[in-house]
Formats: structure tokens, sequence, C-alpha cells
């Protein structure tokens, strides 16, 4: 095998008839395996006004190991912090990622807070996946002139293992994409399409929590620094923005990760914009995770399925919550959970193949960018 092949295995959840929780959607989970070992997802359930909870379900399983749906649990998060509270009452707690972090021995979840500030990253941490303690939003230094705080950010994660920042000391990395003013793929598609990248301002990038290994107070967690860019758009099927999906994962040739791209569908004249979301495949140097290895020239999912193009937000896959199936001895089997259409969860299967593919994305868009010298 050459390439990264994912199949699909599935709809695995879907907004349960009558449960007003649920009333517009259950989407875009995270996946953590449990001390039990057995897996559990984290939806978002989505109540009537866009009132957003996180969610907790454990992950059924037929004989052939494949997941084929879930037993409901209860909530893990409901917003009640200022933070995650809007000006009309409703609120957001969306769109967790959950990793366990070894050193700290504890998960952390990264997930959107959405209040009337508009959507921050928050983090929260568990022993057990059922009690969780909020730390807050996370801050992030300024960045040669560059400020984040104040800035919209969504699509957070962190690796499970410390990664050294570029001083060398060994910290907890995240993974973020700040919406600053303009990114958005929706107003991007109302802009001509531009020759040109902002490397400042459209990429994803990877950030440093030193205070995180050095066994400080769990506050601390949130503080991040040492920012270095990661990834910015490249390919037709990324165009108008690139974000974070799946928590980085270990595999045979680096830390994985499934991240989401955005472009611009052809319409009819006269007609609105309509936007695709897509997924596809980044590997970043287990050693160096700010060095790219292998990045995928197309996208291993597009919205094809009934369910993936028809739905709350219409031509939509999102990758969030992944699962390496090492319960079954298959390590380099990996199930993607992601949300189809913002309304119902999926899973697929992608099968790491034995070498690295040799046809990935340059690192750097080929459009001219727009650096350090040259900001927009």
């Amino acid at each position: 095998m050459s390439d990264f092949r994912l199949r699909r295995l599935g709809l695995l959840m879907e907004p349960e008839a009558g449960n007003p929780l649920e009333a517009e959607g259950v989407l875009n989970p995270a996946a953590a395996r449990g001390p039990d070992g057995q897996l559990y997802l984290f939806p978002r359930l989505v109540a009537r006004g866009n009132h957003s909870r996180i969610g907790i379900a454990r992950v059924l399983f037929n004989e052939a190991g494949d997941p084929v749906g879930v037993e409901r649990l209860g909530i893990a998060l409901e917003p009640e912090m200022d933070y995650e509270l809007r000006l009309d009452g409703t609120g957001g707690c969306e769109d967790p990622r959950i990793t366990f972090v070894e050193r700290l021995r504890r998960y952390v979840m990264t997930y959107t807070a959405h209040s009337r500030s508009g959507p921050r990253i928050a983090l929260a941490i568990s022993e057990d996946l059922f009690r969780w303690q909020r730390l807050g939003l996370a801050t992030f230094r300024p960045y040669e002139g560059i400020e984040f705080e104040g800035v919209d950010n969504k699509d957070a994660s962190v690796f499970p293992v410390a990664i050294p920042d570029p001083s060398g000391q060994l910290s907890m990395a995240i993974l973020q994409r700040p919406l600053f003013p303009g990114t958005r793929p929706e107003e991007a598609a109302r802009q001509t399409v531009p020759d040109s990248v902002d490397l400042h301002r459209e990429s994803i990038w990877i950030s440093y929590c030193s205070a995180a290994m050095t066994g400080c107070e769990p506050f601390h967690l949130c503080h991040f620094g040492s920012h270095r860019r990661l990834a910015a758009p490249v390919a037709a099927w990324e165009q108008l923005k690139i974000g974070g999906g799946t928590p980085p994962i270990l595999t045979r040739h680096g830390w994985l990760t499934i991240y989401h791209g955005v472009s611009e569908l052809p319409a009819s004249p006269g007609s609105p914009s309509k936007l695709c979301y897509s997924a596809g495949v980044l590997v970043l140097s287990k050693d160096l995770p700010h060095v790219i290895r292998y990045r995928s020239q197309e996208p291993v999912l597009t919205p094809e399925l009934p369910q993936e193009r028809q739905g709350i937000v219409a031509n939509v896959v999102f990758p969030t919550g992944i699962d390496r199936r090492d319960d079954i001895g298959s390590p380099d089997r990996l199930d993607v959970y992601y949300g189809m259409a913002d309304c119902r969860i999926g899973v697929a299967r992608l099968d790491v193949p034995m070498r690295l593919p040799s046809d990935g994305l340059e690192n750097l868009p080929q459009a001219k960018l727009i650096g350090e010298g040259e900001r927009a």
C-alpha cells in the first residue's frame, strides 16, 4: 500500500427523536479511550437557538470490530461560565477534542467556548473522562507584532507527549488556527480569489506551553507562546481556509492529523456562493512536529453521501475524533469520527500505508506569499 486510504464505515449518531438537547443536531465529536479501555465520544449537542452542550456517549462495536452505534450517557460540559454564554442566555460549549497527555496523567479537552465575544479556545482536564475541571480560556502571547488575544479561534488540539519548543524546553504543544478578520471562509468567498497568501493570517499554527511540564498549577496549562506557523492554504480544495481537525496521533511516519479545508462550489449566476468542507492528511515529524513530512494533494474525504450534503450546513465533512485501533491489534488502522452537514456523526477507516506517498503537496503555497516584510 503506497497511499492513505479512507473508507466510510457508516452513520454512527444522529439527533434523537424528541430530545430537545439535540433538536438542531449532533456533530463534531471528540473521541477518547477511557481508563476502562472503552471508546467514548463527546459530541456537540445543539438545542434550539444554537445552544450547544458537550455530551458523552459510549461507542458500540460489532463482532468485526467496527463501530456501529452509541449509548448516550449524559452531559460532559454545559455552558455555565461567562466565556461560554451569550447575551440572549444561550451559550456554546462546542466541537471538543480530547487527548490523554502522558506527563500530566490527565485528559486534556480543548473546546470552543462561544460567548458574546465570539468563539475562543477553552480547556478542561479530567482523570476519568466523566468529571471535568474547567481551566478557562487559552491565552496566546504576541508573535512578531501579531496580537492573538481578542481574535476568534477554534478547532484546537494538543499533543499527547511533551514536545520541545523552539528553545528546546519540553512543553505541551497545541495546534490552533486564529480566525483573523477576513479569513473566515464565507468572508474569503465574497472576495476575488487572491494571488497571494498571508502567512500571518491564514495558517494553522503550533504553539507551546512550557509550564505544563514543570509541575505548575493546572491553570498554567492555558498560556501559550513560542509560536510557529505550520501550514497555509495550498490546494484548490482548501483555497478559502484550512483549519484543525483531529488531535495529532503517533503513527509509523510521525504525528498524523486529519485537517479540514474549505473551497467554493460552482454556483449559477446570481446565486449565493456555496462552501464545501473536505478533509486531508497532514503528517508531522515525530521529533520536530513543526516540520511537515507529508500533506495530501487531494482530500481523503469530501461530501458525497446525502447525509453529508444535506443538513444544518450543507456539504460538510468535519473530522474531530480519531481512534488508533490498538485494541484489536491494528495500530495502522485509524477510525476517524466526523461531523456530517453539521447534523450527524459518521465514522470512516483510514489505513496508514507502509511508506509515505511521494505525491504530497509542497510545504508552502505556489502563489506568492505575504511574509514578514510584506504584510497586507
